[in-house]
């Protein structure tokens, strides 16, 4: 069957990112004999300053016609900080119920790191994050804005169907990895009654179904001072949404850089076509921002573009499926790792490579 690519460039280098992650699902495609149609979308900051416009109603019901989504990036320096972070990012994640945002963090032989004596051995570990809750709910609001009496509040939210289904995940995964070690990271001892909710969760659910899975807990503090000491104890971390989004991106820097780092943010229950399905299509983005200062220039590092593409073969329901599909996601991982070590971890500016030649030695290695 043929897969149905929803396409967001988006601004900055996104488009330039995108463009090779392009050539290399191309170069996949006739490799591993599957069939592929996309379709590109205007979504960004541009688009904003010149219509008003960030996404509507009727472009999200668009966009659950595709079996998933490719993403750049997004941010404009005209555009005020939030206004495509909620109209865009969080809309498409609440809206098309994307639950789960899964960040791996490895790193690649020859990437440098900035901890010392650590290897690809060492630092190895995937990242589950619940995605549609917690502090970004946005549950909150300011009064007397402007006075010296001025009040703000944003709640933390945590409900069991969200921090089950999460959890779920992340067991489900962490028990086809090598270790079967599951991780909670939280700050039970401050957050008493979210934290206590996933706590519970945690050990009920792993109890009553996934006993052969190893449970650990640390509290988030703890574990930023364990990934940058001792990474090696970390195979499948289960977080929620606050929490993730600073330890993926600690994650990340660890790995190499934003550069190579990818991300799924995931719907597992949706099937295109499906009466059953609830929400939309997966979407996957390599985490680093627009760099309006390079845009243009050929200068972006493509790697995490061209990883998330991988992931978005080998992650959505369709690849689980297809032997093929599963392969081609595969065979693009080995050759983003075969290129990584001669330009990762280095400025393109010292290294010489330039987007599209980084692009063509993927394509070489496939």
């Amino acid at each position: 069957m043929t897969l149905k690519l929803a396409v967001v460039g988006g601004d900055g280098t996104g488009p330039e990112v995108v463009d090779q992650a392009l050539r290399v699902l191309e170069a996949a495609a006739k490799s591993e004999s599957f069939q592929y149609a996309t379709q590109h979308f205007d979504f960004g900051g541009q688009r904003f300053l010149d219509t008003g416009r960030v996404l509507d109603d009727s472009e999200l019901d668009t966009l659950k016609q595709f079996d998933a989504i490719l993403l750049g990036a997004v941010g404009h320096p005209g555009v005020k900080p939030g206004i495509l972070e909620r109209g865009l990012l969080l809309k498409m994640r609440f809206d098309l119920d994307q639950f789960i945002n899964l960040r791996p963090v490895k790193l690649y032989p020859g990437v440098e790191t900035p901890l010392r004596d650590k290897t690809p051995a060492d630092i190895d570990f995937v990242v589950v994050r619940e995605n549609t809750e917690d502090l970004y709910c946005g549950n909150g609001g300011i009064a007397r804005k402007g006075t010296p009496q001025e009040v703000s509040t944003q709640e933390m939210i945590a409900t069991r169907f969200g921090v089950e289904r999460c959890l779920r995940y992340a067991f489900n995964l962490a028990a086809s990895r090598p270790r079967k070690l599951l991780t909670l990271v939280h700050k039970t001892n401050v957050l008493t009654y979210c934290g206590d909710t996933w706590y519970r969760a945690f050990n009920e659910i792993g109890e009553a179904d996934f006993p052969g899975v190893k449970r650990e807990y640390h509290h988030v503090d703890a574990c930023c001072m364990y990934m940058a000491t001792s990474p090696q104890r970390y195979d499948t971390i289960v977080v929620p949404n606050m929490f993730g989004d600073i330890i993926t991106d600690l994650g990340a820097a660890i790995a190499g850089g934003m550069g190579i780092a990818a991300s799924g943010n995931l719907n597992p229950n949706f099937t295109p076509g499906s009466k059953n399905s609830t929400g939309g299509p997966s979407m996957f983005e390599p985490v680093h921002g627009s760099s309006p200062d390079i845009a243009g220039q050929n200068k972006a590092n493509p790697l995490a573009a061209i990883d998330s593409l991988a992931l978005l073969l080998t992650e959505t329901g369709r690849a689980r499926g297809h032997d093929a599909w599963l392969k081609a996601g595969q065979r693009v991982t080995a050759a983003v790792q075969n290129v990584t070590p001669k330009f990762a971890g280095k400025k393109l500016d010292r290294s010489g490579f330039s987007t599209s030649e980084i692009g063509q030695m993927v394509l070489d290695a496939l």
